[in-house]
């Protein structure tokens, strides 16, 4: 009798879903409003990273830029401000680095305020087959893509708990869904964030924080020069 009971309850659960689909699907959600939302980025520099702080200062979010690269953060936040005068924060900070991500976003908070959109974007890849790629640079490819959400959202999501308030995006890579040969380090690592992400979800929503986002972002290759020369196979299956 209980199995019947929990089919009856699956398949009641699984239409009402299909009915929730298509109501968002008629009737297209209201814009999340983030203005005067304190926003970081990280890999601000360029990239994705870059095209993100451009739309998030359309959208009158108070920008905290974080990039390894002084330069280019600095760049990315003299193109903000011809859009959005406000005041836009840049830090220097290596994110495969647990110390100087914890450091810097003590000085976040201190000096610009609590952190309520986090956007996990900053990525490296080695370029190299496995056989020839250094352990250093494979290491570096895991602390950076993969690692690096963990010590960022550590360091901010215990004050979006307590106010029930917040929005975590995980940039992953469609290279964390299916794999391709000649960059290991960077799809497992890619693998790993969207492991992460998943995780994540299923945690804010056992603890009842529905006031918590969380955002998975795989985009393709993207034509910042990280993979320059990458090409993906495309295998056409006999399917008898």
């Amino acid at each position: 009798m209980n199995i019947v009971l929990e089919l009856f309850v699956v398949t009641f659960k699984v239409l009402w879903a299909f009915v929730l689909a298509a109501a968002k699907w008629l009737v297209r959600p209201k814009e999340k409003s983030v203005a005067g939302q304190v926003c970081l980025i990280t890999g601000a520099g360029s990239g994705l990273g870059r095209l993100f702080a451009l739309e998030f200062a359309r959208r009158r979010a108070q920008l905290v830029l974080w990039d390894i690269n002084t330069q280019s953060n600095e760049e990315t936040a003299g193109m903000v401000r011809q859009i959005y005068r406000e005041l836009v924060h840049t830090y220097t900070c290596d994110v495969g680095k647990r110390e100087c991500v914890y450091s810097t976003a003590e000085k976040v908070r201190r000096e610009v305020g609590d952190v309520y959109l986090l956007l996990n974007n900053a990525g490296v890849v080695s370029g190299h087959h496995l056989l020839e790629c250094p352990d250093e640079l494979i290491e570096r490819t895991m602390m950076v893509n993969c690692h690096a959400h963990f010590w960022t959202t550590k360091a901010f999501l215990p004050k979006m708990m307590e106010m029930n308030h917040g929005h975590i995006v995980t940039v992953a890579s469609s290279l964390g869904l299916f794999s391709t040969a000649g960059v290991e380090d960077y799809c497992a690592s890619k693998f790993g964030a969207v492991g992460f992400h998943e995780s994540l979800s299923h945690e804010l929503k056992a603890a009842d924080k529905d006031g918590i986002k969380a955002t998975l972002v795989c985009p393709y290759l993207v034509d910042t020069g990280m993979f320059r020369g990458c090409r993906i196979r495309l295998v056409l299956l006999n399917v008898l």
